[in-house]
């Protein structure tokens, strides 16, 4: 199929969680200055992500995932930081503050937090810095 370029690649990404609720109110609360929010919720499983598109899951299961990394885009660097200041707040234990990590690339500006059942959860700002 040559001649096709999506917009992105992965459609939606799912994981288990051991709270469903633990982890509802850490991943609004992190997510919250990336602008994203729960879109879809079923109780056991919720879809989060920017208004109409749940592209990323999270459902209550018997065998949670541990060491998963899953990066969320953020449109500058101040939404890394805010991003770290909240997933701390929320209960998240940091595993990077946010800054620059030039060994992946030169404006590869990220942080990353552990969500409560230990999963890196990072936000990443690929922009040269402004101002």
């Amino acid at each position: 199929m040559s001649g096709l370029a999506p917009e992105f690649v992965l459609d939606h990404v799912g994981l288990h969680v051991r709270d469903i609720d633990a982890s509802r109110r850490f991943y609004r609360a992190a997510l919250e200055p990336l602008g994203f929010d729960v879109e879809m919720d079923f109780g056991t499983a919720l879809g989060i992500g920017l208004p109409g598109r749940p592209q990323f899951w999270i459902r209550q299961g018997d065998r949670p995932q541990e060491g998963v990394h899953v990066a969320f885009h953020a449109p500058d660097r101040d939404r890394v930081d805010a991003f770290h200041a909240a997933a701390l707040a929320a209960g998240g234990r940091d595993n990077g503050e946010p800054g620059l990590r030039e060994h992946y690339h030169p404006t590869y500006y990220g942080a990353f937090v552990l969500d409560p059942d230990g999963n890196n959860v990072e936000a990443v700002c690929h922009a040269v810095e402004s101002g």
